[in-house]
């Protein structure tokens, strides 16, 4: 019944894209997701154009990002800050944090992200938080799944997403970071699980335009465990979210965590920005 029901979205979602032809969040061309990359003969394509221009349309696994747009994500790889995941530029010795990072004294043990938050990455954030763009979810999960770093240090652990107030949760119908949890778990596989140990108390102000010191004030006592929560000091744990900036909400969270026994905690976020 499972293989029935996935034959049948693929086959929905095909159609839909026929009737509505996905576009791409940052140009807003046409997606072409198909895999194969043009025809074989260098020739012009049926529709007119060159091989070039079907190639640079089709966006192969990305149904919502053009084949141009694709190649503006700017995707992270070691050597890296240990605390945030930014990238190290050159070749870098051991374990080291970025300058930005050695103020946070973080309460976890490693912090890796996926892509920088610019061009096609942004737009696909910008369009779940704030547009209510769940379509683009399979998109994210497909950049996850193009960062084995990433994917190296989820599998078979326990992702808990960063919290939303009840509130600003009912406004925007969802928890952005729990998708994205989701989305991670699918693409590491090997036992990766979602859990939302953790909630937010305090329904504090956007956060947005504070700095490291301000948000650190905003969120003091913001979260907390659930009731009911088994935290295992033995759990690999590691705290999801979208966005990576100062480290301050994340770090918050890591503190509650660690509070409470957890001793094998890390951080992914989907981006750095």
């Amino acid at each position: 019944m499972n293989k029935v029901n996935a034959t049948l979205g693929q086959l929905a979602r095909g159609l839909g894209d026929v009737v509505f032809p996905p576009g791409c969040v940052l140009c807003r061309g046409l997606v072409d997701a198909g895999a194969d990359n043009g025809t074989a003969d260098g020739g012009t394509t049926d529709s007119g154009t060159t091989d070039n221009e079907t190639t640079d349309n089709r966006a192969g696994g990305f149904r919502h990002v053009c084949g141009r747009c694709v190649k503006q994500i700017d995707f992270v790889s070691p050597p890296h800050c240990s605390a945030c995941g930014h990238p190290f530029y050159g070749e870098m010795a051991g374990e080291r944090m970025c300058p930005h990072c050695e103020g946070l004294a973080p309460a976890y043990r490693e912090g890796r992200t996926a892509v920088l938050l610019k061009g096609p990455a942004r737009a696909l954030v910008h369009e779940l938080k704030y547009h209510r763009g769940l379509f683009v979810l399979s998109d994210m999960e497909e950049i996850f799944r193009r960062s084995p770093h990433v994917l190296e240090l989820a599998r078979g652990a326990v992702l808990v997403p960063v919290p939303l107030h009840p509130r600003k949760e009912r406004e925007r119908a969802y928890n952005q970071s729990l998708l994205l949890a989701g989305a991670l778990a699918r693409a590491a596989g090997g036992g990766a699980q979602v859990e939302s140990w953790l909630r937010r108390t305090a329904d504090t102000v956007s956060q947005t335009h504070h700095d490291r010191k301000a948000r650190q004030a905003n969120l003091k006592n913001a979260f907390a465990l659930v009731r009911g929560a088994q935290l295992n000091p033995d759990l690999h744990i590691i705290l999801v979210d979208d966005v990576f900036t100062t480290g301050s909400t994340l770090n918050s969270c890591a503190l509650v965590l660690r509070r409470a026994g957890c001793l094998n905690l890390d951080v992914i976020t989907f981006g750095h920005g």
